[in-house]
This record gives structure tokens, sequence and C-alpha cells, in this order.
């Protein structure tokens, strides 16, 4: 059972932002979004950066704005359904079975949207307009369940404005930029053992569970990030897209830790003479950076009726998410959090069939590879590589319209999660796996002027 000395470096604050930070995506690696674009989902995203005829490209690699044909305005409207469902058992601060279900469906359906503006500047030159959520992740527990100390909710978004320009050097050689703005909002609860921590200090009446309370945190940013590329043509058949989105650091100073439940416990420890000053409503601040990722995209026309496409992402979490101190303006100490995450490879290959002049069939399969471990792996979202399976079709039913549907399903393994009795998860261990299902649904429409 852990003393009051030891859950003095309990760091609530911190725990909060660590599992806003350990929350996966069901669609990309970690919380990583790439459901900009319905054409794009269809082939699971191969050619998103070399492509014609998408302008997802004005947000992926601003340079294939050479792609574009004209003033165009698009709009994508993604719903993703993910499942998480867990099964195991756990155990409190003092080595007995921890009580509580299993949670429920933690999982979600929720909607992803995305929007473009293109406009050809003079014969050379391009000017693009994206609003995207390149991350963003929900989960939520039921009350009262077994990891209910390690977490309730997570909640983060991240919504990026971009403003892009390219210019074509050629027919064959384009280079363009984009600036963004990001808007990154976080929101998550985990219950709070004041049962333990009172019965570890000697307190009557208390024991490991007896007095759960929950803590709310709450933070949001604006931090201003880039992109460039750069789009290669060999022939008016082949064409090779190379991009770079840069790490954006959002740095959080007016975050929100709200505690509440278990009034009669929280006042005990806040006014003890040892722990004053402890479960106190506060601010805090830390430091989130997004992580960066660079993208090689082929597409080869086979002819008149076939288009093959490939993509290979690389994205660098470990830089990102290696650790990341907290500071907050209670009592408590800052602390220092290990998150181990590795840089991931995602591989997509794609391919479209013209049936028609108005019809257009696609498909493709993806390789995702997840960020974390064995040994880091959260339950806010229990995160693992996954195989896509891609299907999508267009409809052009005149020249100025375009509509696109694609769909998604994801094959996943059941992940192992071992939550070690430690003092950031209050004492309190959990183990188990998790059914872990997902499948995404698109659709856009694009309009030439």
């Amino acid at each position: 059972m852990q003393t009051a000395s030891t859950i003095a470096r309990l760091t609530l604050l911190a725990v909060g932002v660590a599992g806003a930070l350990a929350a996966a995506d069901a669609n990309a690696a970690a919380f990583q979004l790439k459901e900009n674009s319905a054409k794009g989902l269809g082939r699971a995203f191969a050619g998103s950066g070399s492509a014609e005829g998408d302008a997802s490209i004005i947000a992926v690699n601003p340079a294939g704005m050479r792609q574009l044909d004209g003033t165009l305005v698009q709009g994508d409207l993604s719903a993703i359904s993910f499942k998480a469902e867990f099964k195991g058992q756990g155990r409190n601060a003092a080595g007995r079975p921890q009580t509580g279900g299993d949670g429920g469906d933690a999982g979600m359906i929720a909607p992803v949207p995305a929007a473009y503006f293109h406009m050809p500047i003079g014969e050379k030159a391009h000017f693009g307009v994206s609003l995207t959520a390149p991350f963003g992740f929900k989960t939520e527990y039921d009350n009262g369940w077994v990891g209910r100390y390690s977490g309730l909710k997570t909640d983060l978004k991240a919504i990026d404005l971009g403003f892009a320009a390219s210019y074509d050097v050629n027919p064959y050689v384009s280079f363009g930029a984009s600036v963004f703005v990001e808007h990154l909002t976080i929101e998550l609860s985990n219950a709070v053992d004041y049962g333990s921590i009172l019965a570890g200090a000697g307190a009557p009446g208390f024991a490991p569970g007896s007095a759960d309370g929950t803590l709310k945190i709450e933070g949001d940013n604006n931090a201003v990030g880039w992109t460039v590329g750069g789009l290669f043509s060999i022939d008016e058949n082949t064409h090779i897209g190379l991009s770079y989105r840069s790490k954006v650091e959002h740095k959080i100073t007016g975050g929100d830790a709200t505690f509440s439940g278990a009034d009669r416990a929280r006042s005990l420890l806040t006014n003890s003479p040892r722990t004053r000053g402890w479960f106190m409503d506060t601010s805090g601040k830390a430091t989130v950076t997004m992580p960066a990722s660079a993208t090689l995209s082929v597409t080869h026309k086979v002819n008149d009726r076939w288009t093959v496409m490939g993509d290979v992402t690389r994205t660098a979490w470990s830089t990102a998410f290696d650790s990341v101190t907290v500071d907050y303006a209670s009592p408590q100490a800052d602390s220092v959090l290990e998150f181990g995450y590795r840089d991931t490879t995602f591989v997509s290959l794609g391919a479209d069939y013209k049936l028609s002049d108005t019809v257009t069939l696609r498909g493709g399969v993806a390789l995702d590879q997840t960020p974390t471990t064995d040994a880091h792996r959260d339950v806010r979202v229990p995160d693992t590589s996954r195989k896509w399976l891609s299907l999508g079709v267009g409809w052009t039913p005149s020249q100025n319209t375009e509509w696109n549907f694609g769909y998604t399903h994801l094959f996943t393994s059941d992940p192992n999660v071992n939550v070690r009795a430690t003092t950031a998860n209050q004492g309190n261990s959990l183990s188990g796996k998790y059914k872990v299902r997902g499948d995404v649904l698109a659709a856009s429409f694009q309009y030439k002027f």
C-alpha cells in the first residue's frame, strides 16, 4: 500500500496530459488522422501527394496544385466508427482485486470534416486554402469501471487552417509551401483514489476504492506550422511527389485541472499539514508537440482506364513524444513524463479504374504501424498496428461537378494492456486485452467555377 509521502509525488495534471498524449486514433498511428478526402480514402490514401483532381493535395503537398483544374471548391466529410472493448482485471493499491465493470464500448462514431479552395494565379502560380483535422481522438468509459484510475474520458482535437502557394517551373516541375494555424483542444478525465491515499496515511474508515473522486483536465492552444513540397513529372503519365510537414509545438499555459466528488476525503487531504494544497482546482502548463512527417507519393497512368498509386509516410513520433515536462500551479512538483513512442511508417497501394466517362472505381490496401509497444500502451486507447482495405467510387455528372465516396475497413489484432502499479496510476494495476475494430465512410463534393 502506498504511503502519503509516496502519493505526494503524484502529479495529477501530468497524468491527465499524459493520457491525452497516449490516446490512439482508430485509423492512423496514435492520434494522427488521415481522413481528409473521400477520394483518397477509396484508395487507402495512395497517391495523396501526386494524384490529380483531388483538392486535398493542397494540405498534403501544395506543389501538387499543378494537378488541379481551374478555380474550385471541395468539401469532404468522413465518419469514423471505432470500437474498443476491454476484458481483464485489475488490483487496487492494497493488492486486492479491483472492483468495477469492463467499461463498456469506449469507442465512438465521430465526423471529420475538411474543406478546400483552389485558384490559379496567371499561368504558373497557384493559391489554395485548406481546413482539415490532422489529429483527433475520443474515448469514454463507463463510470466506475475497473480501469477508472487510468482513464475515463479522452478527447483531443486539432484543426488546421492553411494557406498555400505553388509555382510551376515548367510542365514537369513545381514547388509549393503552406503555412497553417493549428488549434488544439484537450479534455480528459480519470478517477482519483482518495481512499487509498488516506488509508496509506493511517486515516480511520478509509480503504482503497472507498472514496473516489474525479479529475478533469482541459486545455487549448493555437500554434503555427508549415508544409513544403515538390511535384516532379517524368512524363505526362508519371508523377512523383515529395512533401514534409513540420512539427507543431503547442505551449498550453492556461490549462485547468478540476477535482470533484469525495468532498470529505478531499478536504481532509487538502487541509492536512502533510498534504496541504493537494487536489485543489488549479491551472497548469505543458508543451504538447504534434509530430513532423514526410511523404513520398507516386502516381502512374497505365492507360486510358487504369491509374496506379503508392504512398510511403514516415512520422517522427519519437522526437515529439519521447518525454513531456508538465509544470502546474499547485504545490505538487513538476513532472517529466516518459512516453517512449517510436517512429512509424505508413505504406499504401491503390488504383483507379475508369469504368466510363462519368464513373471511376477505386481500391487500395495499406499497412499502418503503431508508435506504441507493449511497454507503452495506455488504456485511454489501446493503439495497435493495422491493415487497411479500401474501396471507392467517383461520379462526374457534369464538367463542373464531381462526387466521391470511400469506405475503409481496418483489420487489427487484439492488443494487450498491462498498467503497472506506479504512483502515476495511484497504486492500481490493470491487465487484459482489447477487442478493437474500425470502419470509415466518407463522401465529398467538388465544384469547378
